[in-house]
This record gives C-alpha cells, sequence and structure tokens, in this order.
C-alpha cells in the first residue's frame, strides 16, 4: 500500500503528495483514523482528496494510504429493507457500534458477511452461462426475489453449483472460464460512477402508474423516464416524492434523502415501514432501500450519494425488475459539487457553480432508462429517475433548474402560489409538461378506454380557457361574461377542486386507479356537456349550479376503488336529474 503525507487541509478538500501511482477516483484513507476519501484530482504526483468524512483533527503530514480501487458499491442480498448513507455504510450496523452519532474511521462492511441466505439454483452443472445471466435466486423479502447474476465480463461453463445457505462471501459454485476456474459467490462490487452495462436500450411507452391524478392524466412519465420535480420551500416535493415512492409502479423503491433536513428522513424511515403495500399487503419497506445523507452529514458524502443510490438501481433493474428512484434533492447536491469546486479553486460557472455541472446532472439522468439487460434470456428491466429540485427562493431561472430541464422529459413544477391556497398537489398545470404524451396517449387508449387522450384534451383546454377568462373577470368583472364562459370557469374549476385536488393523507383519495381516473375525469367533462345542453335548451345557469348532483360529483374521489361502480350511478343520475331540470323549464322565455 503506497503512503503520501497531507500539505493542505481545506475542510473536506485534503491535498496530499507522492501519490504518483494513485488514479483519478480511487479509494484512500486519510491520516491513521483511517477516514474515508476520494481522489478527485491529481497534478504531478499531488492528489485531491474529497473525505467522506470530518476532518477536524487532520493536519498537515499526516499519511494518506491508497487502495488502488474506485468507490464501490457492495451488491448482493441484504439490500432491501436496509438503510445506508451516501457511501453505503449501513447505519444500523453503525449505531449498534458508535450509539446515535456517526464516528470517524470506523469500518463496518456494507452488507452483513455473517447471515445466510438459501440459495436455489436456476442453472445446472454444464450449463454455458454469459455476464448478466441467472444463476439462482434467494428469497430475499417476502415480495422480493433476489436474483442472483454471473458478474460483468465473466462467461464461461458451470463446473459446480450448491443449493443451501450461504453467506455473501462463502462460495455456491464455480465457472470454468477461457481464463481458468472462476468462484461465483452471492456478492459483488460496482464502481459508482460508471453505469452498468447493459444489452439494448429501449424506447420507453408504458406509463409508470402513480396514482396522483394530476401526474397520470396530464403530465405521466414512462417506466424507465426521467422528471424533475422543481418547486420552492413548502410546495410540497418531499411529499410529491413520498407519493411516488408509496404508491408508483415499481417493483423496487430506492430513495435518496441528499442533504435533506433530518427530520424529513425520520419521517421517512417511520412511515415506510408501517405502510401498507397496495400489491402485495406486506410492508413497503421490505422492496425499499433507503440512502439517507441528511443536511449536517459531511458535504462530499452527498455529492457521493445519488451515484449510490444510482447503482444500486442500476443492479435491481439488471434482475429484470422496474425500479423507481427518487432523489431529494439534486439542489443539495449541486451545492456539494459547488463547495468542492470551490476548495479546488476551479473557475467558478453561473452562481458559482462548477462549469460541468450540466454534463454531470446528465451522466446522472442518462444513467435511467428501459433496457434489455445482459444474459441470454433477453429479460427487460427499467429504471426511473425522479429528481427533486430546491432552487433557492423558488427561482426557476437558476442553473440547477435550467440544467436539468434540459436534460429531463417530465417537469412538474410546483407553484407556491396554489400551496398557499392549500392546492395539493401544488402541480401547475399551465407551466407544467410531459415530452411522453404521444406514447404513453396510445398506451393508454388501448389498455384503459380508447377515448382516454381526448378526455385528456379536453380537460387541458377548459383550464387553459379558464386561465384566459379570469384575465377578464380580474379586469371588468364575471358579470360581463356570457353564461357560456361562466359555463367554463365552472367546469374548470370542478376539474381543478374535484379531480386535480387530492389529498395525500385521506385513506382513500391518496391513490387512483387509472380506472378511477378515468371514470371520474369522464363525469366531470359531461357534467360540462350536459350544463350546455340544459344552456342550449333556455335553462338559466344559477338552477344548474344549484343542482344536488355537484356535491356527489366532488366527492367522487372519496369512492373507494371496490364501490368505483358508484361513479357510473352518479353518471346516468347526472343525465336523468339534467333531463328533469329541462322538462320542469326555468326557461329563460317562459
Amino acid at each position: 500500500m503506497k503512503v503520501g503525507r497531507i500539505i493542505k487541509v481545506s475542510g473536506p478538500l485534503v491535498v496530499a503528495e507522492g501519490m504518483e501511482e494513485a488514479n483519478v477516483y480511487d479509494v484512500v484513507k486519510v491520516s491513521d483514523k483511517r477516514l474515508i476519501g476520494e481522489i478527485i484530482e491529481m497534478r504531478g504526483d499531488k492528489a485531491s482528496i474529497q473525505v467522506y468524512e470530518e476532518t477536524s483533527g487532520v493536519g498537515v503530514g499526516d499519511p494518506v494510504y491508497t487502495t488502488g480501487e474506485p468507490l464501490s458499491v457492495e451488491l448482493g442480498p441484504g439490500l432491501l429493507e436496509a438503510m445506508f448513507d451516501g457511501i453505503q455504510r449501513p447505519l444500523e450496523a453503525y449505531q449498534k457500534l458508535a450509539g446515535d452519532f456517526l464516528e470517524r474511521g470506523i469500518e463496518v462492511p456494507s452488507l452483513d458477511r455473517e447471515r445466510k441466505w438459501k440459495f436455489t439454483p436456476t442453472k445446472k452443472v454444464g450449463d454455458h452461462v454469459t455476464s448478466g445471466d441467472i444463476i439462482g435466486v434467494v428469497q430475499e423479502t417476502s415480495v422480493v426475489e433476489h436474483r442472483i447474476l454471473v458478474p460483468y465480463g465473466i462467461e464461461g461453463t458451470i463446473k459446480s453449483l450448491n443449493e443451501g445457505e450461504f453467506t455473501i462471501v462463502e462460495k455456491i459454485g464455480e465457472l470454468e472460464t477461457s481464463k481458468g476456474t472462476h468462484e461465483l459467490t452471492m456478492l459483488q462490487k460496482w464502481p459508482v460512477r460508471r453505469g452498468r452495462k447493459y444489452a439494448q436500450k429501449l424506447n420507453p411507452a408504458e406509463p409508470l402508474v402513480t396514482g396522483q391524478r394530476i401526474i397520470d392524466t396530464f403530465f405521466p412519465v414512462t417506466k424507465g423516464g426521467t422528471a424533475a420535480v422543481p418547486g420552492p420551500f413548502g410546495s410540497g416535493k418531499t411529499v410529491v416524492q413520498h407519493q411516488f415512492a408509496k404508491w408508483a409502479d415499481a417493483e423496487i423503491v430506492v430513495y435518496i434523502g441528499c442533504g435533506e433536513r433530518g427530520n424529513e428522513m425520520t419521517d421517512v424511515l417511520m412511515e415506510f415501514p408501517e405502510i401498507v403495500d397496495p400489491k402485495t399487503g406486506e410492508s413497503l419497506m421490505k422492496r425499499t432501500v433507503l440512502i439517507a445523507n441528511t443536511s449536517n452529514m459531511p458535504v462530499a458524502a452527498r455529492e457521493a450519494s445519488i451515484y449510490t443510490g444510482m447503482t444500486i438501481a442500476e443492479y435491481f433493474r439488471d434482475m429484470g425488475y422496474s425500479v423507481a428512484l427518487m432523489g431529494d434533492s439534486t439542489s443539495r447536491w449541486a451545492e456539494a459539487l459547488r463547495e468542492m469546486s470551490g476548495r479546488l479553486e476551479e473557475m467558478p460557472g453561473e452562481e458559482g457553480y462548477p462549469a460541468y455541472l450540466g454534463s454531470r446532472l446528465a451522466d446522472f439522468y442518462e444513467r435511467a432508462g428501459k433496457v434489455i439487460c445482459l444474459g441470454s434470456d433477453n429479460r427487460e428491466g427499467a429504471l426511473t429517475a425522479i429528481g427533486a429540485v430546491s432552487p433557492p427562493g423558488g427561482d426557476l431561472s437558476e442553473p440547477v433548474t435550467q440544467a436539468t430541464l434540459r436534460i429531463v422529459k417530465v417537469f412538474w413544477g410546483l407553484d407556491s402560489n396554489l400551496a398557499y391556497k392549500r392546492h395539493f398537489p401544488a402541480i401547475n398545470w399551465l407551466n407544467s409538461y410531459s415530452l411522453y404524451l404521444e406514447k404513453i396517449g396510445t398506451w393508454m387508449d388501448e389498455e384503459v378506454a380508447s377515448d382516454w387522450s381526448d378526455l385528456r384534451t379536453r380537460a387541458m383546454a377548459l383550464l387553459q380557457e379558464e386561465a384566459k377568462l379570469e384575465e377578464i373577470v380580474r379586469l371588468v368583472g364575471v358579470d360581463s361574461l356570457s353564461e357560456d364562459d361562466r359555463l367554463k370557469l365552472e367546469a374548470a374549476k370542478s376539474i381543478r377542486e374535484d379531480y386535480l385536488m387530492q389529498n395525500a393523507f385521506h385513506e382513500v383519495d391518496t391513490y387512483s386507479s387509472l380506472e378511477k381516473q378515468y371514470k371520474m375525469l369522464k363525469l366531470a367533462l359531461k357534467f360540462k356537456d350536459e350544463a350546455a345542453r340544459a344552456l342550449k335548451s333556455g335553462v338559466y345557469l344559477n338552477k344548474i349550479l344549484e343542482m344536488e348532483i355537484r356535491e356527489k360529483i366532488a366527492r367522487a374521489k372519496y369512492i373507494p376503488q371496490e364501490e368505483i361502480s358508484k361513479i357510473d350511478a352518479i353518471s346516468e343520475q347526472l343525465s336523468e336529474d339534467m333531463d328533469k331540470l329541462i322538462s320542469e323549464g326555468g326557461v329563460l322565455n317562459a
């Protein structure tokens, strides 16, 4: 092990000389406290190191030990239900050793080396296997089968493969390769800054169903897509992310709390084990990995945390699963980049962020996608990346938001004005967008209802019309509008309040299936059509707006999934009541 010497300490940045044999992104151990660090710049024999632990007490002349390996994560059974920090240190194991606060220099393996897992082979002796082939399975939790893959770069014939209980480091079999015999274990390692390999990238077209009406109907994201949730303080970014983690149609959830407040991560830790997964009836934690890097943890580890989470997500994608990754928030990660860039004395870009901010963000989001995984079975896996952005003062023109919007295909713009009005989720329907609409519209028309796209287009047109009419109302008052225009305002208000508003904390309203969303939207638009028919027949608008059926339309969101046939009954009653109103009169010329 080569030893260098520290010549400068600047917060989490340490500069050491005598490091000519080291490479950029190598992991090093700093000082006799053996703090974990990573080389981020080489100049001659001098290495600039970002240290992932508190550097107080580290001084000039202290040794730096090189490991010759890049920062990597351990991949294998034991990832699910676990909580790691930004560089995959297991926080539960740390707590047992050091108490409630992280202590420096403690080395604990990321995955438990003592726990035994029941390994069941899916291949047999004599089978030829290549990188990515599934050679066996472990029932990691009651809801997720962990598939053991042939490591990348390995190909050969199975010499032996044993069934039974093994730890992740014990030999489960042997592979005869062109370079000799290769021992197989359930543990793999992968460098976090390098994307895991796949056979082919596919064009994503299937929606990631979230149960959030404004997202699924108006601004959907595909399985394998990318999305950003920018919004000012208090606009509900974290709740939107939590709703995704709870309800998204993904088999695995990776949640990265990157520089977030400790109490928000505490909420996640307290909530997730108690949430019953609607698909399995088990706790949500059974299919979740948590990466916690709170705002009081060392800033350099924040920079590594999103790569750690992304690599773990890619690993489950390679098994053929649909994975949803939440990054909350990439702004905190960018701030860590800015701090390290400043300490390196690099030329600053816009607002002090490094010039490479855009390319680093692109590197992260480009690792999402729907792919054909490595291996001979052509299985498909999908990784959807959703990043929250926290622009200072809600200014969406700042560099992190703008760089993110150039990369992602879905933008859910959170609006503080909507949040102040208690309209949640506070996603502004006038400035949000999804570039997957055409693909997902085709899928919805085929799988849910043939008129799904038409309903969505009509509803969005109504909301845009409402924005124009409100400008007129502000200038000259609502009485200046025709009855047709006033009806448009009422119909748009119904869509806003009865459809787009959704209570994340209500037992029924927190999740809407696609079938329920379709019936609710159709009902809201049917009221507009029926009311327009009554207006043409001469019925006063006030009489239409006083109809008791409107209360039932407003409360349709609280109808449980198993009783959604009641929405059809409300629709039938709407037609009957409107016919009755027309026949009774209340007409203009009566």
